[in-house]
């Protein structure tokens, strides 16, 4: 296991042992997301600021190894929801994953910390276990949850069908925000980066058309539908010029928790849609489906380490000129 930002060794523990509601899995594969980066590099995700030693590892695909009470064969690929969810408030009934109270896999939103499961053996809940599909390879089923990320952000925005798309940022989940849009019929995705070589995966993965933005203007008014993933101040005001007369920006980058500066004037004038997307509900199984059916979404690996090279994976994936989505096999 991984002991992040506090300590980054891997330590051998007991096996641990599944009690009623619960199962053992095996890990397979488990992906690090642009989250436990932070996490791991900052000591912080946002306002989730590590306080004690945190074990990564929400994206992953595992293997059934103990279930006391027989429902699962033991063998059975599988996959996690990383979610716990809180307690319900009044208008959120449809909306789980914005539930207060709520926690995630390998996350510091809650204290105590949300252990996650980047380990060979995982204690599970019930109702977190996803079945896969046989025809679904285990590394890339380790891509259901940022594809899920990608898929509820577009559910956030409504729909792509026929409509002009800008990916904006072409890291891991912008990368599964283009292979969503292709699959989901946009017209056209144009995918942008400051990054040539994240510019070269994007076109893989379906963008119709990259701009390297540290040296090319978006066109004003252009497109339908933006989806802001870097994360980056510029980017969302850039945004703002881009984005057709009453179109959408959905905002999929997990901003800092400081102060940001940003051009707002044409949210005004042009009576654009900014929309924040958070996570995940159930898209999670409409990404299990759409990897099985699409699994050359898998390109988007670019690297997998073993676990005694995990060090070496943060610090990949951290270069986003070496790497797209970076997996440790467990």
């Amino acid at each position: 296991q991984i002991k992040g930002k506090l300590l980054g060794e891997v330590v051998e523990l007991a096996k641990p042992e599944p009690v009623n509601g619960e199962v053992r899995i095996k890990v397979a594969y488990v992906g690090i997301c642009g989250s436990d980066l932070h996490y791991y590099f900052d000591g912080a995700n946002g306002a989730f600021v590590v306080k004690e030693a945190l074990v990564p590892g929400h994206e992953l695909s595992a293997t059934i190894d103990l279930d006391p009470s027989g429902e699962f064969k033991v063998g059975t690929k599988v996959t996690l929801h990383p979610a716990t969810f809180g307690i319900c408030e009044p208008g959120l009934e449809e909306k789980r994953h914005l539930w207060p109270g709520g926690g995630y896999l390998g996350s510091a939103s809650t204290n105590p910390h949300t252990q996650g499961a980047m380990s060979e053996y995982f204690i599970a809940r019930k109702d977190a276990i996803r079945v896969l599909p046989e025809n679904l390879s285990l590394d890339v089923a380790a891509l259901a949850e940022p594809l899920g990320v990608a898929l509820h952000a577009i559910n956030i925005a409504g729909d792509v069908k026929g409509k002009d798309v800008l990916i904006s940022g072409s890291g891991p989940i912008g990368l599964m925000v283009i292979a969503a849009s292709k699959i989901l019929g946009a017209r056209s995705i144009t995918a942008t980066d400051v990054l040539e070589s994240a510019l070269k995966r994007a076109e893989e993965m379906g963008a119709t058309k990259v701009i390297n933005v540290s040296n090319s203007k978006l066109s004003d008014n252009s497109y339908d539908v933006i989806f802001e993933c870097s994360a980056a101040a510029p980017a969302i005001s850039a945004a703002m010029v881009a984005v057709r007369r009453a179109g959408i920006i959905v905002q999929v980058g997990m901003m800092g928790a400081n102060a940001q500066e940003l051009v707002l004037a044409p949210l005004v004038a042009k009576e654009i849609q900014l929309r924040g997307t958070f996570r995940f509900n159930t898209e999670v199984d409409d990404a299990i489906v759409m990897l099985a059916q699409n699994e050359w979404i898998g390109k988007a690996i670019s690297h997998t380490f073993k676990l005694d090279q995990v060090i070496e994976a943060f610090e990949v994936a951290k270069d986003s000129a070496k790497s797209g989505k970076v997996l440790v096999a467990l």
